[in-house]
């Protein structure tokens, strides 16, 4: 399956349909949803009846070259307007297509009473038991309640590697479209017809379900009565015009209104929030919502579980102490030969760091004469028996018991190792051979690369990170240490989580957090931000506001810098479109007043060749400027973890002095072209 990233916003079959769809979107019941277009819409429906009359019943002093000229460009300026959203849509629109493909009617093997009934997966309800077996497709969403099997999600994931799914704990969740590689599973279906997670993910992306967010909709109050106070300020300009002696056209009018109203960011505003949760799908995230989305960039408190998140999750060997008059290589040698059948991610580990660091290479197990014993919940021992050799590994409470049991004692040394490397956070297994210590192996749980550069930067923007995690406080503070989080939550409960969240929310911050057990439901249903793993439970994916496909908790990370990034670029546009009307009102004014009023020769900075060059001239670098927007709009201000007063300076350094600039260059080159052609 294509990826949701790999659809560009230069994709020809794209920007064909979305030229095709800002026709469209010119429907009034439409445009209303959009107030600041929608006065531009009404405003070239009016020039277009005043050209149609210059045209049929020319009246002395009107240019119907000049109305005409005017109306085309308010028309491009709705239809780029509608162009930008339709683009963003677009994306999303292709990405439910991919997704929508997934879709087929498979025949579900219904149990009742006990027999297997088939009937199609779209007639099952919620509660329905099903059987899948290898080689089938799950035929909806749900939990698995009996069996443990190999399944491919790569249809919605994108990854090749299968996942296994089991009964019970947290990776019981399957979903509908995926297929059963090996073995047998036995579903309790979760959802009804059209609620299903691919029914929810096509709608999601389609942007059929994005609601504004309440700074989206606080920004839209802003636009619509800054459109109120320059429309009431333009209607005044015609009997200022009449008392002064100026004849000033409606024509001009309506385009002097379009361009001092905020066209450029009301054109652009519903393709930043469209795109911004665009950019989340991109990353194989699917927010519920775009409230979801925007809150990530508002996030106070960083909440981040250590294993899988904070660590790679699983402990690796990275250290041999001998005991003394016991050299560094028998130690190697006795470690790996009590792990040669030891199969977990430690086991192997100790395998390779024996290799590394003393040359030993691993035996062939086939090769080896020798009676390997397992490890036990009860012995919480493992090892090898050989040539009258008996040699373990373990927990070191459990060696020193046992080689107190063969008349041996664990030396004083030793002991002090082990009470160095727990108290660092580590965890270490004692190595013997017979009644004698060998020596303590030191299992270290690994920070993930790269995670303490990421904590910096989020702390020069005054977000907290906290590690949770069921280590107790030793173990827990040493991790965090290293990690380089703010704090940490050690033998932390569901209970614990749920307060430490509220706690802070008491203090008025917004905390973002992931989970994938059905024990971290409570805590993320609290949170402000909750990213739910797609390998968790339903009751995880439910009760958070984001689920990532790939299960891969550090892109909370991501998730905050892309809502920052989303707040960023909305900030940034609104600050430039401003600024341009600002920019646009002293470009325009004096050219209109100057023959009237010679006293504002001063503010007549541009020297524009007449009033209609002005005129014009501002409403062309209009619809311009919202083409040359777009692409920053979809895509997103570059974001930067800087501090707020950092980013302030540089918004309005960039995007405001920018703002005001641009329409002075732009519009007085514009003046020149129209010049030169001798259309004004």
């Amino acid at each position: 399956m294509a990826h949701p990233q790999a659809v560009s916003i230069f994709h020809g079959p794209l920007m064909r349909q979305a030229a095709l769809d800002s026709v469209k979107k010119l429907s009034p019941r439409l445009m209303v949803r959009n107030p600041v277009m929608f006065v531009v819409e009404v405003g070239s429906v009016l020039t277009t009846l005043l050209w149609l009359r210059d045209l049929l019943a020319p009246a002395a002093g009107s240019a119907a070259w000049f109305s005409g000229a005017v109306t085309l460009w308010l028309w491009f300026t709705v239809l780029f307007a509608n162009f930008a959203e339709a683009l963003a849509e677009g994306r999303g629109k292709a990405q439910a297509a991919a997704l929508r493909g997934l879709r087929k009617e498979t025949m579900a093997r219904k149990l009742v009473d006990g027999r297997e009934v088939a009937t199609p997966a779209s007639d099952l309800r919620k509660d329905d038991v099903v059987v899948v077996e290898a080689g089938q497709l799950i035929p909806g969403d749900g939990e698995v309640i009996e069996g443990i099997a190999s399944v491919d999600e790569s249809a919605i994931t994108g990854e090749s590697a299968p996942v296994i799914r089991e009964s019970g704990g947290d990776r019981s969740a399957v979903t509908g479209g995926t297929k059963v590689l090996s073995d047998r599973l036995v579903i309790r279906i979760g959802v009804n017809p059209g609620e299903s997670f691919l029914d929810r993910m096509i709608g999601l992306v389609e942007g059929a379900r994005r609601q504004k967010t309440p700074n989206e909709i606080a920004l839209h109050v802003l636009l619509c009565g800054m459109t109120i106070i320059f429309l009431i300020a333009c209607v005044t300009l015609v009997p200022f015009g009449i008392y002064s002696g100026l004849r000033i056209s409606v024509t001009v009018i309506v385009a002097l209104l379009v361009c001092l109203i905020p066209t450029t960011i009301g054109g652009l505003l519903s393709a930043i929030g469209i795109a911004g949760m665009d950019r989340l799908i991109r990353h194989n995230i699917i927010p519920m919502s775009g409230r979801a989305v925007e809150a990530a960039g508002d996030v106070d408190t960083i909440l981040l579980d250590k294993t899988g998140t904070i660590t790679l999750g699983n402990r690796m060997a990275s250290e041999l102490v001998p005991a003394p008059g016991v050299t560094a290589e028998a130690l190697a040698e006795a470690a790996q030969l009590a792990s040669l059948a030891d199969e977990t991610p430690e086991g192997r580990s100790v395998v390779v760091l024996a290799k590394e660091k003393f040359g030993l290479r691993g035996r062939d197990l086939a090769h080896v004469p020798a009676t390997f014993v397992p490890f036990t919940a009860q012995t919480r021992m493992s090892g090898a028996d050989l040539d009258g050799r008996s040699i373990r590994k373990g927990a070191a409470d459990a060696i020193h018991k046992h080689v107190s049991a063969l008349g041996g004692v664990m030396p004083i040394e030793v002991e002090q190792h082990v009470t160095r490397i727990a108290q660092s956070g580590g965890t270490p297994l004692a190595v013997s051979e017979g009644a004698r210590v060998l020596g303590v192996i030191h299992l270290k749980d690994t920070v993930k690369g790269g995670l303490k550069e990421r904590f910096d930067k989020f702390r020069s923007m005054g977000l907290r990170t906290v590690m949770i995690t069921g280590d107790n406080p030793l173990t827990a503070a040493a991790i965090a240490a290293e990690a380089g989080v703010d704090d940490f939550l050690a033998q932390a409960t569901p209970e614990d989580k749920l307060r430490l969240i509220r706690n802070e929310q008491g203090k008025g911050k917004l905390v973002a957090m992931t989970g994938d057990g059905t024990n971290d439901a409570p805590a993320l249903a609290q949170a402000d931000v909750a990213i739910a793993m797609n390998t968790g439970t339903q009751a995880a994916k439910e009760a958070g506001n984001m689920v990532d496909l790939d299960s891969n908790p550090t892109k909370l990370l991501e998730v905050v810098e892309v809502g920052k990034q989303l707040l960023m670029t909305r900030g940034c546009l609104t600050t430039f479109s401003i600024a341009n009307d600002v920019a646009k009102y002293f470009a325009i004014i004096p050219a209109l007043f100057l023959a009237v009023f010679p006293e504002i020769a001063p503010l007549d900075i541009m020297r524009l060749a007449s009033p209609e060059s002005a005129i014009l001239s501002a409403v062309i670098f209009n619809a311009l400027v919202i083409v040359a927007l777009i692409p920053l709009a979809l895509r997103g201000v570059r974001y930067r973890p800087l501090g707020a007063a950092a980013l302030l300076r540089r918004s309005l350094l960039v995007f405001g002095l920018g703002g005001v600039v641009a329409p002075f260059v732009g519009i007085k080159a514009i003046d020149v072209v129209l010049a030169g052609l001798g259309l004004t």
